[in-house]
């Protein structure tokens, strides 16, 4: 159980917020605030979340915002920054946009918290594509930053923000690296992430399509495995000022990945051609490791790739 902290969650009703507002809820007796702007573009529902319990305390409004912000960074120990444009493909298509959300909505964050509560801890869940092609294998943290498309740059952005207000302002803040997520309430869109895309087509009873052979290499992770690194990062000092990848040490190709949520959800998949850009900005295979964090915690992932498949079936089937 988590000490006493007074949680803000932002972006709190998406794929990644349900889950995580879920999750705390399990570990906090205190009411948890979630900001959303609930942006039809970003698929958000706040519905679920809603529902989850009456310690929820829901609060439509755009985290860019400064006027919204600012009370909820007053009174809030803990802030988790999952407000994003996720999508790589729009955030070329809406550069500016993209860098409004994904980049300056996280530096403007990071500067109220400086100014109306210094000491309240800033939890920034990045992404592992802002490495780009890998240049070694595996894949650390130390690795170069070469980037592929507009949302993998700012995320790598807010990522030195973060640990440029670290360092200068000693705010606490933490950055966790991720790489394919996947679970329930995940969106119905190819542009938002291949997993939980291919889960909802398959629950659809629709063939999977695959661009190209599959064959490059993508660690997975599920995102009860996801939220239970967040979640003991809240309040802990080791994490303060630091980076880490949290990622399954099993790797896959995103064929095999397909065929498994083909079989389990009994449907089909066919491979189809790449389009022009997506192949472009497509960072290859990839093999992160992530051995920094048992270094400093007990955290390891609990399900793999075809345990949280069947979780999440039989979470879909208990609804």
């Amino acid at each position: 159980m988590l000490k006493s902290r007074r949680i803000l969650v932002i972006g709190g009703a998406g794929f990644f917020g349900t889950n995580l507002v879920e999750h705390l809820l399990m570990h906090t007796p205190e009411k948890l605030t979630v900001l959303d702007s609930l942006d039809p573009k970003f698929q958000s529902d706040a519905t679920r979340v809603r529902g989850l319990s009456t310690r929820v305390e829901f609060v439509q409004g755009d985290y860019c915002d400064a006027e919204v912000i600012r009370p909820l960074v007053r009174d809030h120990d803990s802030i988790i920054n999952l407000a994003a444009q996720t999508s790589h493909p729009f955030s070329m298509q809406e550069p500016l946009l993209d860098a409004r959300i994904n980049a300056l909505g996280h530096l403007q964050l990071l500067q109220l918290v400086r100014e109306v509560h210094p000491t309240a801890q800033v939890i920034y869940p990045s992404s592992s594509t802002l490495i780009g092609r890998a240049q070694y294998e595996p894949i650390d943290e130390a690795h170069p930053e070469h980037p592929l498309d507009i949302y993998s740059a700012h995320k790598g952005i807010a990522e030195k923000y973060s640990y440029i207000y670290s360092n200068a302002f000693d705010i606490p803040t933490t950055t966790i690296r991720f790489a394919n997520l996947f679970g329930p309430y995940g969106k119905k869109d190819p542009a938002f992430g291949f997993m939980n895309y291919f889960i909802e087509e398959a629950r659809a009873g629709k063939r999977l399509r695959v661009f190209g052979d599959g064959a490059q290499l993508r660690n997975v992770l599920y995102i009860v495995d996801a939220c239970d690194i967040l979640i003991r990062t809240i309040g802990n000092p080791l994490f303060y000022g630091k980076t880490f990848f949290a990622v399954h040490q099993e790797h896959y190709a995103v064929a095999n990945i397909a065929a498994a949520i083909a079989e389990i959800f009994d449907t089909t998949v066919e491979f189809v051609a790449w389009p022009e850009l997506r192949k472009k900005i497509d960072v290859h295979s990839v093999r992160i490791s992530s051995t920094l964090l048992p270094q400093l915690t007990e955290w390891a992932p609990a399900f793999g790739m075809r345990e949280g498949l069947l979780h999440t079936k039989h979470k879909y089937a208990s609804q």
